[in-house]
């Protein structure tokens, strides 16, 4: 069972990587952000399966810090995105 475990995390992450790859290539961002989201969320479901598939439940905890500072990223992306006197959002500027 924890080869099967191990199997499907490292599918999870290289999907996750994948991914990752393709969106970070953007110039957006909000898919920036979005790579943030899907490395949290990706490496989080890694994690909980590594952790499922050598008995140790650290990396749960691990796993719920990770999903949680991709959370803060976002919220701190949301507020630090500032609207016009109009309500409309400003337009990305290149970097």
């Amino acid at each position: 069972m924890a080869e099967s475990l191990t199997l499907v995390a490292l599918f999870v992450l290289l999907a996750s990587a994948a991914g990752l790859v393709v969106v970070l290539r953007s110039r957006l961002a909000i898919e920036k952000l979005m790579a943030v989201q899907l490395l949290g969320t990706g490496g989080a479901a890694t994690l909980l399966l590594l952790g499922a598939a050598s008995a140790q439940p650290a990396l749960a905890d691990i796993a719920l810090l990770l999903v949680l500072l991709s959370a803060f990223a976002c919220a701190a992306f949301t507020l630090g995105e500032s609207n016009g006197p109009d309500g409309a959002a400003k337009p990305d500027e290149p970097s």
